[in-house]
């Protein structure tokens, strides 16, 4: 009973909007947004060992790679703000995710054993390392440190 006048006083607080209908109300569009914004440019997915090779390891730009998980809450604080900072460097530097849970392999490979981690790669040798959450100062020195500016 407590919890159903809980209930009724949360959707009491909480403005009711239903959305125009009829054939001349605009429809939202169906299926995945596509943006093409320099920070969905600087910012893809790794999607398996060769495609890191390709992308991170023989890219002639700097890269940031971000190890994360679904699952792990520091990672879901530092991604955004990470690759907010990124895109701020149009194009300068470039960011790849990799989750560690698809991609068990390259996480061994570079001795990821906590996440969130984040390595800076140059022509294909890591540069720089840090294991956590960073402010965005923190990271702003650590990209520039990466680009050399």
């Amino acid at each position: 009973m407590a919890q159903r006048l809980a209930l009724r006083r949360l959707l009491s607080l909480t403005p009711r909007t239903l959305p125009p209908q009829g054939p001349l109300a605009p429809r939202a569009p169906h299926g995945r947004a596509f943006s093409t914004s320099a920070g969905c440019r600087s910012t893809f997915n790794v999607q398996d060992g060769s495609d890191f090779q390709d992308r991170v390891v023989n890219n002639p730009k700097p890269v940031v790679v971000d190890f994360h998980a679904q699952w792990c809450g520091p990672c879901k604080i530092l991604g955004p703000r990470l690759e907010k900072m990124v895109a701020k460097l149009e194009g300068k530097v470039l960011m790849a995710k990799v989750d560690i849970d698809d991609h068990t392999d390259l996480a061994i490979e570079y001795e990821v054993s906590a996440v969130p981690t984040v390595l800076a790669m140059k022509n294909g040798d890591v540069v720089d390392k840090f294991v956590g959450i960073k402010d965005e100062d923190q990271l702003e020195a650590f990209l520039k440190k990466l680009i050399g500016a």
